[in-house]
């Protein structure tokens, strides 16, 4: 219960003396450590001269107080430095401090001499360190050559008062500003290398910025490009579907006209609405064909869904065999129990045509186009294989197949882009797709997708 109470005081102390408002990140991380520094000063050398004059029956030497008052003057320039850091002029409260301090070193030392201040010279080298680390070196150096004179004209003073021989307090002055020198080069060589680590710090932060906004648009480029690609290969496979389209609709066109002529000539109203009859089927499957071709047409992001994959294929099967012609024959063999896969419903379908428009193309409009789908033993996944007994696929280009832009076909004809992009969308569902063809024999593709039967049973598994 201790130890949880003192953890979360840390972290409130922590947070309240967070100063999010400075601007410089430097500044910034040295605030907590100027807030606490600035506290001490203000609160416990108060403190301590209270118990000198209250607490002991000490009376007051000659000179002190001079530096009662000097103490009580930085006191208050630290309390006030404090409420600056506080609103978050961190340089100004550091500026002001360091200034009150020189001030008071410059009259401590001149009018008190250089003995009288021996224990005080541990917490100067304190503003040695705060000069050089929250505003940089030349306010070490300034600092620093303040702190020298300060000694120099201490023992001045107190060889005139007859403290000792003067080459004597000099040579002891010398020597002591020989020791805050090396503490100086120490902190001028330590900040200097800090401050180097953290510029290096921020530049390489600025290029991992750039370059993760680099990669943002490089990444949102190649989706818009996966899309835009998506939707030329919909309208490349639409293109092939074009002549069977219009080879039906030419004969729909007649059969409604026929109708037409039936109704005018009607006799009765059976013969009349038998020819409406008539009209409305015939229209009602130009409808289907047209919303067929729209759906595959439509320019949109691929939109996952769980579905049978018979229905598909049973729904696809007049566009298929109007992919195919009329002298290649479609078989379809189905199992009679549900096999259920999560896919995009219109990529599906965009993608068996695809198929078939290859396999058309290189059987020259003749032979056999079998599409099978078997579950795996374990149910795990599912597959739809596609069979041609067309001329087969070198073995030499075998291993390029799936390779965008990679096609066989004469310029103009073709992009490369389809089995590329089937075996790219169908990757981006968890699933495979192989190539088995010999030369001469015909080629076998087939497309392998994880059952969503199988994954919901894993999902709902104990354990």
């Amino acid at each position: 219960m201790v130890i949880g109470w003192f953890g979360k005081a840390g972290r409130s102390a922590s947070t309240w003396l967070q100063r999010p408002g400075i601007q410089d990140p430097v500044d910034r991380r040295n605030a907590p450590m100027l807030q606490i520094v600035l506290l001490l000063i203000g609160t416990t050398v108060p403190l301590a001269w209270a118990w000198r004059l209250l607490g002991t029956d000490i009376p007051l030497r000659p000179g002190e107080t001079g530096s009662l008052l000097a103490a009580l003057v930085v006191s208050t320039m630290a309390l006030s430095s404090l409420v600056l850091v506080r609103h978050n002029r961190f340089q100004w409260a550091i500026r002001q401090m360091l200034a009150v301090v020189a001030l008071q070193l410059l009259w401590a030392y001149s009018s008190n001499g250089l003995s009288a201040h021996v224990f005080e010279q541990p917490l100067q080298v304190m503003w040695l360190f705060v000069a050089g680390i929250a505003i940089g070196r030349w306010a070490l150096w300034v600092m620093y050559a303040v702190l020298a004179v300060s000694l120099f004209l201490g023992g001045a003073s107190e060889a005139r008062a007859g403290g000792g021989a003067m080459s004597e307090l000099l040579g002891d002055a010398g020597i002591r500003s020989i020791m805050f020198l090396v503490i100086a080069v120490v902190i001028d060589r330590t900040t200097r290398a800090l401050r180097g680590s953290l510029d290096e710090a921020h530049q390489q932060r600025g290029q991992l910025v750039k370059a993760n906004a680099l990669l943002t648009e490089e990444i949102a480029e190649r989706e818009r490009m996966q899309e835009q690609l998506l939707h030329a290969q919909k309208v490349e496979t639409i293109g092939h579907l074009a002549s069977g389209v219009a080879h039906d609709f030419n004969h729909l066109l007649a059969l409604i006209t026929g109708y037409v002529d039936q109704a005018r000539i009607a006799s009765n109203d059976a013969e009349l609405q038998q020819a409406v009859a008539g009209i409305g089927m015939a229209a009602q499957r130009a409808t289907g064909i047209t919303h067929k071709l729209l759906d595959f047409t439509r320019y949109d992001a691929t939109r996952p869904e769980r579905f049978d994959v018979r229905e598909v294929l049973v729904d696809l099967a007049p566009l298929l065999r109007q992919a195919l012609g009329s002298g290649i024959t479609l078989h379809m063999q189905l199992p009679p129990t549900p096999c259920p896969i999560t896919f995009d419903r219109a990529q599906l379908g965009l993608a068996i045509l695809n198929l078939a428009t290859n396999s058309a193309q290189a059987m020259a409009g003749e032979g056999i186009f079998a599409i099978e789908v078997t579950t795996h033993p374990d149910g795990s996944s599912i597959d739809i294989q596609v069979d041609d007994d067309g001329p087969g696929v070198p073995v030499e280009i075998q291993a390029r197949i799936f390779e965008p832009f990679f096609t066989t076909k004469p310029s103009g004809e073709g992009t490369g882009l389809g089995l590329s992009m089937v075996c790219k969308l169908v990757e981006s569902f968890d699933g495979r797709m192989r190539l088995e063809s010999t030369p001469g024999a015909g080629t076998r593709i087939t497309i392998t997708l994880p059952s969503a039967a199988a994954l919901d049973h894993a999902l709902t598994a104990p354990g």
